[in-house]
Order: structure tokens, then C-alpha cells, then sequence
């Protein structure tokens, strides 16, 4: 442990935000998960709606710094293909 003050409210803050930012990769892969498993199933309706919900969440994640912009574009490009493709 460090003897530094703001050193230690820096360990602090940074256990705080590997919380966040875990939770926010989790809700990511739970989405396009969701947008997977609806291309499985051929359901083109539930795929666009999966498509969107997780665009948006890959897009919140580049703002809160969780993910870097082109990652979430790499992303959003794979399964926008995926469900153009149906």
C-alpha cells in the first residue's frame, strides 16, 4: 500500500472505475450477444431492435472512455453485417 495521500485516493478511484468499466464491457457482450442469437434464429425484426440497442450501448462506452471509437466501429460494423446479411 502506498504512504502517499493521493496516492491512495487514486487506488481508490481506479477500483472504482475497473467496477464500471467491467460492468459496461459485460452489458456490451450481453448486447451483442443478443444481436448474435437473434441472427441465429433468423428473426430479422428482433435483430434490427438488438442491432440498435447495442450501437447504442458500444457508442456509450466510447464516451465514457471505456472502449476506444474505432473498436466500437469495428464492432458495430461486424454485427451490422451480420443482420444485413438476413
Amino acid at each position: 500500500m502506498a504512504n502517499i495521500k493521493s496516492q491512495k485516493k487514486r487506488i481508490l478511484t481506479n477500483e472504482k472505475a475497473r467496477l464500471r468499466n467491467n460492468a459496461v464491457k459485460s452489458e456490451l457482450k450481453t448486447a451483442i450477444r443478443a444481436v448474435n442469437t437473434a441472427v441465429e434464429s433468423t428473426d430479422k425484426d428482433a435483430a434490427a431492435v438488438a442491432l440498435v440497442a447495442a450501437s447504442r450501448k458500444l457508442d456509450k462506452a466510447v464516451s465514457k472512455g471505456v472502449l476506444h471509437k474505432n473498436n466500437a466501429a469495428n464492432r458495430k460494423s461486424a454485427i451490422s453485417k451480420k443482420v444485413n446479411a438476413l
